[in-house]
């Protein structure tokens, strides 16, 4: 039995159980005042989450730690002066599609989701380099505190980016791969929902590091399952050890306690049989309803005849007479509500005599309640579900040709999808899109007449190398790979659905590129006077009305997939973004007719450019006028 604690709460307890809630990765062991392990904060890595420079912590505990960890949560937390621009050239359905496709490096494209995707994503696949001693390139933009360390380390080419090619020669071969991973992972849970759920595609090279990271992120207590792919069967004929036929997919939950994982239907064949109830009911089965039921098991009150369609009675034991060691297993008051709701079936046997059965239907029970006949998902996934070969040959279908290697097949993400949970509404985010599998089997479940979630993929603008199967194809870089195949797969699709059921097959592509801003926007400090005469134009020249508006997005944490359209509003270029949700224009010459005309729509948002009024009077009267005729719009500039 329990004891009452008998004194009051423990504040210091309760403030660190808040600080583990929001850095689960700064949980570890102590010794408690009786020398046993306790649960306490890495005080020192809880410094480093708050600090933009290296914190050194020489204190002994149980934590993971490789060189290069520091740096990258610096590199984590570190902000960016970037954007996102629009490429309506490359997009499919632009105006109208709710899907994404970002171009550019994922750290950077986390990065600038955070504001606007924060808590919203229902589901994250994640499909890294496997780190098998090819090379991987990717870029990072560490924090300006270590811009002398990148220098001093030759870590960065020519233009400033942080490239870094990782071989198995390269004497911090699973360090640098961690850290690659380690920023990744912290700033994509944070656009989990808290019933979100992540999924890592991994292989033996770097199983053991992930999970580490993995469970350091997200906490021990949010590990859900490894799931085991069975990725390829046979072959390997000339290994000389043991041949591998598997690949691994870890599963963590933002909060496990509150996730609503998917649930699987099963074919029963025992639930075969049909009747003018099975539409609300289900197939059902046949029980026998008597059974033998001999000393103390016996009961006389369910040892009685029923009558039978012919008038002659049965009794258990399929008897014309009553046996003494046998019993139905309803109550005759519970039989009469059986025959009334069609729940018993009395009918002849195969020799000719009465019989009396209960019916089990598939979704309800015999007291008329519903039930959930359905079951969780496994950890096991077969390769006679789900193969590399079958992945291969998607590949080759829908690209004509064999354009990429070792793609996932899309029945495998499917899977995935619906081990998570996710719905119509929710949103899938691809981190890793490769070829875009995700995205193209996120479209096929309307083959099957199952709404579709958004999507959203990133891939890195890198180069197809030149001799490959791509680059020969005409694929300059994989992300042209990417939109092509999920191009190609969206108009197969809907060439065999009804135009009414057709899917959205579109996505907005968004590239990453320098902010819209001039540097002098930022860094005043660094300008000289010659310079200011240079840049008194603080956008700058090369952008259009088009990428401020997703900048505004962006800052203003405005879902990137909401439908826009463009009208000619007193002779100046107006966005409306979801209606009304935001408006924007970044004309100049702004006069008060267009504030009026923009302000008797009532918008939730507005934005103007701060140098975009005809004068300054009418700049000084925007907030005024809005304020009559909409005081709840909120207003802005840049």
């Amino acid at each position: 039995m329990d004891k009452l604690k008998m004194q009051s709460p423990d504040i210091t307890q309760q403030n660190i159980d808040k600080l583990l809630e929001l850095f689960p990765n700064c949980k570890t062991e102590k010794q408690d005042a009786n020398g046993g392990l306790g649960t306490g904060v890495d005080f020192d890595l809880l410094k480093q989450e708050l600090s933009k420079s290296i914190v050194e912590g020489p204190k002994e505990r149980y934590q993971l730690n490789w060189p290069g960890k520091k740096e990258a949560l610096i590199t984590a937390n570190a902000p960016i002066a970037k954007t996102l621009r629009p490429c309506r050239e490359e997009s499919i359905d632009f105006d109208t599609t709710e899907n994404l496709f970002i171009e550019g490096d994922n750290l950077e494209a986390l990065k600038l989701l955070q504001e606007t995707y924060l808590g919203k994503v229902k589901m994250i696949y994640i499909d890294p380099p496997y780190n098998t001693g090819k090379d991987f390139i990717y870029s990072d933009n560490f924090a300006e505190s270590t811009e002398d360390y990148l220098q001093g380390s030759g870590q960065k080419d020519e233009e400033g980016n942080r490239l870094i090619a990782n071989t198995d020669s390269n004497g911090r071969f699973h360090s640098d791969w961690m850290s690659m991973m380690y920023s990744r992972l912290k700033l994509s849970k944070n656009l989990l929902k808290d019933d979100g759920v992540m999924f890592i595609s991994i292989d033996d090279s770097e199983m053991r590091n992930i999970f580490k990271i993995s469970e350091e992120v997200f906490g021990e207590d949010n590990f859900v399952a490894n799931l085991y792919w069975q990725s390829k069967s046979g072959g390997g004929h000339d290994e000389k050890a043991i041949v591998k036929e598997n690949e691994y997919i870890l599963c963590f939950a933002k909060r496990k306690n509150i996730t609503r994982f998917g649930r699987r239907k099963i074919d029963n064949p025992a639930y075969k049989l049909a009747d003018d109830f099975s539409k609300d009911r289900g197939h059902y089965s046949l029980n026998k309803l008597d059974r033998m039921m001999r000393g103390e098991h016996y009961s006389e009150a369910l040892n009685y005849p029923i009558k039978c369609p012919d008038g002659s009675e049965i009794w258990p034991g399929n008897s014309i007479e009553k046996v003494s060691d046998w019993n139905w297993r309803w109550s005759k008051s519970k039989l009469d509500w059986g025959i009334e709701n069609n729940f018993i079936e009395i009918k002849r046997g195969s020799a000719g005599l009465w019989a009396v059965y209960s019916k089990q239907y598939e979704y309800m029970d015999h007291t008329g309640k519903k039930v959930d006949r359905d079951y969780p998902f496994r950890s096991l996934i077969t390769s006679k579900d789900y193969n590399t070969t079958k992945g291969a040959s998607e590949i080759k279908e829908s690209l004509s040709g064999n354009i990429f290697d070792y793609a996932k097949p899309q029945g495998l993400m499917q899977h995935l999808v619906r081990v998570s949970g996710a719905e119509s509404d929710d949103i899938v985010l691809d981190l890793f899109a490769g070829s875009g599998t995700v995205a193209c089997a996120l479209l096929a479940f309307a083959l099957e007449g199952v709404s579709t979630p958004k999507c959203i993929s990133i891939q890195l603008d890198e180069q197809c190398k030149e001799g490959s199967e791509a680059f020969k194809a005409g694929y300059l870089r994989i992300s042209d790979v990417s939109k092509e195949r999920i191009r190609r797969v969206g108009s197969k699709i809907n060439e065999k659905l009804e135009k009414s059921a057709c899917v959205d097959r579109g996505f907005r592509v968004l590239k990453i590129d320098s902010s819209n801003m001039n540097d002098v926007h930022y860094r005043p400090d660094t300008v000289s006077k010659g310079d200011l005469f240079n840049q008194v134009e603080h956008i700058k020249t090369d952008r259009s009305s088009e990428d401020l508006l997703f900048q505004v997005m962006l800052d203003w944490g405005v879902d990137l997939s909401l439908p826009m359209r463009k009208e000619t509003i007193e002779g100046k270029e107006v966005y409306f973004v979801n209606d009304d949700d935001l408006v924007a224009c970044f004309e100049k010459s702004i006069d008060e007719a267009l504030i009026k005309a923009l302000a008797a729509k009532q918008p939730l948002r507005v934005v103007f450019r701060d140098d975009g009024f005809v004068s300054d009077s009418v700049k000084i009267n925007v907030e005024q006028i809005f304020k009559q005729l909409a005081p709840a719009t909120d207003i802005k500039a840049i």
